[in-house]
C-alpha cells in the first residue's frame, strides 16, 4: 500500500486567516495602529472589523496581516494549528 503525503502544517503564512474574524481584545502594552482599533459596547478596545467582519489589519487580497509585527499579544499567543485554529478552519468550512 502506497504512503500517503504528510498534510502540510497548518502555520500563519499558508491560512485562510480564519483567527482574523475573531474579536480581539486589546490589552495594556498592545501596540496597534488607532485607525485598527475601535471600542466595543462594554467599553473594551477592540480590533476594528470591517462589515464584511474581517479585521481592518487583514490585507484582503493576500489574507496576511498588515501589522503582523506590532499585532496584539492576543494573536501573537493563538496557537498557530492548534485546536482552536482548526475548529475555526472547520466552521468556515476549509479542511484541517
Amino acid at each position: 500500500m502506497p504512503s500517503q503525503p504528510l498534510p502540510s502544517p497548518i502555520l500563519c503564512s499558508n491560512c485562510a486567516a480564519c483567527c482574523c474574524r475573531l474579536e480581539v481584545l486589546l490589552m495594556a502594552g498592545d501596540d496597534v495602529p488607532s485607525r485598527f482599533s475601535t471600542f466595543d459596547e462594554w467599553g473594551g478596545e477592540v480590533m476594528a472589523r470591517g462589515e464584511d467582519g474581517w479585521c481592518l489589519a487583514l490585507d484582503r487580497g493576500t489574507m496576511r496581516c498588515t501589522i503582523y509585527t506590532r499585532r496584539p499579544g492576543v494573536c501573537r499567543d493563538y496557537p498557530e494549528g492548534g485546536d482552536d485554529c482548526r475548529v475555526e478552519r472547520a466552521r468556515h468550512g476549509i479542511s484541517v
